[in-house]
């Protein structure tokens, strides 16, 4: 299954890349002890860890919702023929991303809205494509949602230092600013309604204007929480951030937040990068948290 229904809303997942993403686990979660990866060894490998070289996996993938009457685009990845000199899994790709779009009936002047939880490289690549020599928007009739904070931070006009370093080096320009040139953005800041059933909310630390997208439509819950977490195992190690986290602090602070109300509402989890079934209901345990149950979406099979 690669489609679930909440309430009034379609969630539909689409891949772009699942695998390795060149990077142990002592390297991607620092603060995550061995022995917590060992103990989950039976059940990470080979979702979420590739157990014989010891390389995280992870998943890059758009979650379309079609909510209202609107489709709405929730991240959109990597991108194509993006140059990405200091992240080498990223450069270049050739994938079949707008393929899989019409694969589920959404060409790119379908879609109404498209949200990027934050600026990060490996969330806004197919905001744009390559149009002869120049970027352009890939949604040509679509608003795109930025936080306003992401947005100045990344903007290498303003001169911020980025823990990421040159990491997101070409994003900005590439991917952000044709879209801003072209006059379809929406820069918002502290929260944003987009109708009945969805709202977009700051939810800082991995990244100064990260944030989450609640789904709230009749007795349904969800959080779409971007990479506040980008492995499971930062639900039952909620204080672990990743690598990439640029205030670690308030990374820490506003994970537990995201996910205490997770709990209190049965939201189900629903992160940027999760392979295997995409997302997990999660319940209090201690002081920290555990994996009730999996959303139904189907693993990666490396077919269409």
């Amino acid at each position: 299954m690669e489609q679930i229904q909440l309430g009034n809303i379609t969630i539909t997942r689409v891949w772009e890349y699942f695998g390795s993403v060149e990077m142990t686990p002592a390297t991607f979660f620092p603060e995550i002890p061995k022995g917590v990866w060992d103990d989950g060894a039976s059940w990470l490998s080979p979702h979420f860890l590739d157990s014989e070289t010891d390389i995280v996996n992870s998943a890059i993938q758009t979650w379309v919702l079609r909510s209202g009457g609107k489709t709405i685009l929730v991240d959109t990845g990597v991108g194509n023929h993006k140059e990405r000199p200091y992240a080498p899994v990223w450069s270049r790709l050739e994938t079949g991303f707008l393929a899989d779009l019409a694969r589920i009936g959404v060409a790119p002047e379908d879609v109404d809205i498209v949200i990027n939880t934050h600026l990060h490289i490996d969330h806004v690549g197919w905001n744009t494509y390559l149009d002869g020599r120049s970027w352009v928007p890939t949604f040509p009739n679509a608003t795109y949602l930025m936080p306003k904070n992401d947005f100045d931070f990344w903007n290498p006009e303003n001169g911020h230092k980025p823990l990421l370093g040159r990491g997101n080096q070409n994003v900005f320009e590439d991917s952000v600013a044709p879209v801003h040139e072209a006059g379809q953005t929406l820069l918002w800041e502290t929260s944003h309604q987009i109708d009945a059933d969805l709202r977009l909310d700051a939810a800082p630390g991995h990244t100064p204007g990260s944030s989450v997208l609640t789904l709230a439509s009749g007795t349904d819950r969800a959080v779409f929480v971007g990479d506040l977490l980008h492995n499971p195992v930062q639900i039952l190690e909620p204080d672990a951030n990743s690598c990439f986290c640029e205030n670690p602090a308030e990374a820490r602070a506003t994970r537990r937040q995201v996910l205490g109300r997770a709990v209190d509402d049965n939201a189900l989890v629903i992160p940027a990068h999760l392979g295997g079934h995409g997302a997990a209901e999660v319940v209090r345990d201690g002081d920290k948290f555990a994996i009730k149950g999996w959303a139904p979406f189907a693993p990666y099979t490396g077919q269409g």
